[in-house]
């Protein structure tokens, strides 16, 4: 399955390099490198070109220019790039920068002008050493000229780019997509292919961590590995974005495993000091409460934002209602938890109660939302969508002195209650 394979350890690692910047700048100036030097080679055994003059020091002049325009543009660029990350978490959330910085267009903006600068100070160095031959000049002008062209069309789509890029609504939708994502990933897989929580039937060996941090990955095929190979049954106690301090149990493992096989155990749980979006179901709708609260602010007073994030909040969560769960066990003797709805709501709406409570028409939005998506929940999953909105009515009535504002409250609440909510 296309998600098992996606938890190999090479996999997730290949997966992390594509996303870092310095893997496509790394790439691209390699790639320029290697054109200079092809050219100069290919330059010495290829038959002259007659009939072609590109006149004195004509491409030493374009890759001159080349050079120092690219210098220029890549440090604006990088310079615009850092402005949107601090203005992101200055405005919306720290946990928003990590999506910045991941976005492909900007990486492959910034990759292609250094490496259209690498090439320019590559080729110059080539022509003034005399590795590139009169014959292999016409090779290295023919690149110039595809490089500028490359310029050109990077420039226009970068350009194009920064007008929305960082700005509230695309930071909203970035964080949104990343959250249906994950969410959907989970709904399919809760327990990540593994099987459900059970108590343990026999004796069991507690498998503790030994740092300090987030869980960000389990490794389901190397915890089922190490299953299979010693002869164990394992009954993880900590799902991805659960904070974990030294001697908290990881796992509980039945079986008698051996020192061999704990420290298998251990190292399929990778702990680290930030969360990621990669398994962990809850980051997402957690960003989106921390826009709306720093919204909900005294300093920043912008219902209109938090009004925004209740709607990407039902959204996501109503989304994931209609996403089909794989009943197939791909990691055979792995149990492992799965994160509640409860939890996605207490994540996600109840930062928004609180601070909301005395804006009307943040408390209005947060019911009508939570009946969107209690109408969509099947059976007995709307029970926790009931009691947030209880929750969330008590705190807007408790806040708001107002009568007709209270009346608003009561009314939207009642919708989905069946009756008016008491203020505490």
């Amino acid at each position: 399955m296309r998600e098992a394979s996606m938890e190999r350890t090479w996999v997730m690692a290949l997966r992390r390099l594509s996303r870092r910047m310095w893997g496509r700048l790394t790439l691209q100036s390699l790639a320029a490198v290697a054109f200079v030097i092809v050219a100069g080679a290919v330059g010495q055994r290829a038959p002259e070109l007659a009939g072609i003059d590109l006149g004195q020091d004509s491409v030493t002049t374009i890759l001159s220019v080349l050079a120092s325009s690219m210098l220029a543009v890549t440090t604006f660029s990088l310079t615009a790039l850092i402005s949107a990350y601090s203005s992101a978490a200055r405005a919306a959330t720290p946990r928003a920068t990590r999506l910045l910085i991941e976005d492909p267009t900007s990486q492959n903006a910034l990759a292609g002008f250094l490496g259209a600068f690498v090439f320019a100070i590559a080729g110059i160095v080539a022509l003034a050493s005399g590795y590139v031959a009169e014959r292999g000049k016409m090779l290295v002008f023919i690149g110039s000229l595809l490089v500028i062209a490359w310029v050109v069309v990077t420039l226009v789509r970068w350009i194009e780019h920064l007008t929305r890029f960082g700005r509230m609504a695309d930071i909203l939708d970035r964080v949104e997509d990343a959250a249906a994502d994950t969410l959907r990933a989970h709904a399919r897989r809760p327990h990540l292919g593994g099987e459900p929580p059970s108590d343990p039937a026999g004796p069991v060996v507690a498998v503790g961590a030994e740092r300090t941090g987030f869980l960000t990955v389990v490794a389901m095929d190397r915890l089922a590995a190490a299953a299979k190979e010693h002869g164990l049954r394992i009954h993880a106690r900590v799902v991805p974005g659960d904070d974990v301090r030294p001697g908290d149990t990881l796992a509980l493992v039945e079986g008698g495993p051996g020192e061999a096989a704990r420290t298998a155990v251990r190292d399929a749980f990778l702990v680290e000091r930030h969360r990621t979006y990669e398994q962990d179901p809850r980051l997402g709708v957690v960003a989106l409460a921390e826009i709306a609260s720093r919204a909900l602010s005294p300093s920043t007073n912008d219902q209109g934002t938090a009004i925004e994030v209740l709607g990407a909040l039902q959204r996501v969560l109503a989304d994931v209602q209609g996403v089909p769960e794989e009943r197939e066990v791909s990691h055979p003797g792995v149990h492992m938890a799965r994160v509640e709805l409860s939890d996605l709501l207490v994540d996600g709406f109840r930062p928004i109660a609180r601070d909301g409570a005395g804006v009307v028409e943040v408390g209005v939005r947060l019911q009508h939302a939570l009946a969107g998506l209690a109408h969509a929940a099947p059976g007995e999953k709307a029970e926790p969508i009931r009691a947030m909105a209880e929750e969330a009515a008590r705190r807007s009535l408790s806040a708001l002195t107002d009568p007709v504002d209270r009346d608003a409250i009561a009314e939207a609440a009642a919708a989905l209650l069946g009756g008016p909510p008491q203020a505490s």
